[in-house]
């Protein structure tokens, strides 16, 4: 995957480089000093991944992200002021890095790039991998299901727990998302946002939506927007 640096100290740029040299999967194809710059490189260049800082001369890094044309690439904001984290990931940021990266964060970051997850060699399918056709058992205090990971149709992020809806059933289960992320099978859940995670095959209908994204309607009736990086690997994932 090619990625662009952006950030107008030379240094930060200089040491972002070192840290990126432990994954070799990923390939610095150049570095900018500030948007305008980056801009005409992205233009020559076609990056995967942009290394973005927030602060910087003329435009900030959230200025120039929102002021992308889509496809955008994958970004993983890198900065010293983390009063801009919620914002960045409005406009879905990979990740929020603070200067100085910490290695350990900065591998998790990577680890979480899509684009790089399909690049890798096929695996086998991770031990704990839910089949669609597999039974779970759930429980809510005294209530109990056991329920087919199929007729899952939407789950949905609430602090550390996790909303999970099946048939007229809500319960909240003491989980988070991301832990039940890594039970299911991509093949039929799909990431939607940062709150929710849809079953493809529960999709009744797909719209256009604000800002390149989508709003998928779910039988039974519930609407799930997809943000517009969502929107667009939804849209390469399920073309023919």
């Amino acid at each position: 995957m090619k990625a662009l640096l952006i950030d107008d100290e030379r240094l930060a740029r200089n040491e972002l480089r070192r840290l990126l040299a432990a994954f070799p999967e990923i390939e610095i194809a150049g570095e900018a000093s500030q948007p305008r710059q980056a801009r005409e490189l992205m233009a020559a260049m076609r990056p995967d991944i942009l290394f973005l800082d927030v602060q910087m001369p003329g435009e900030t890094g959230m200025e120039f992200l929102e002021s992308l044309e889509p496809p955008v690439p994958h970004v993983i904001f890198t900065t010293a002021y983390d009063e801009f984290a919620v914002k960045a990931f409005e406009l879905n940021a990979i990740d929020y890095l603070l200067k100085p990266v910490d290695p350990a964060r900065l591998a998790a970051a990577v680890e979480r790039l899509p684009g790089l997850r399909q690049a890798e060699a096929p695996r086998r399918p991770a031990a704990g991998i839910l089949d669609a056709s597999d039974k779970v058992f759930v429980r809510e205090g005294e209530k109990c299901w056991f329920v087919e990971v199929g007729q899952i149709r939407l789950l949905e992020s609430e602090g550390n727990y996790t909303r999970v809806h099946f048939g007229d059933a809500q319960p909240q289960l003491f989980r988070s998302l991301n832990a039940m992320e890594e039970r299911l099978d991509p093949k039929f859940f799909f990431r939607a946002n940062r709150r929710q995670i849809v079953n493809i095959s529960w999709i009744a209908g797909i719209e256009p939506w604000f800002s390149s994204g989508l709003l998928v309607q779910l039988k039974g009736g519930a609407k799930v927007e997809l943000s517009r990086r969502q929107a667009q690997e939804f849209r390469e994932r399920m073309s023919l």
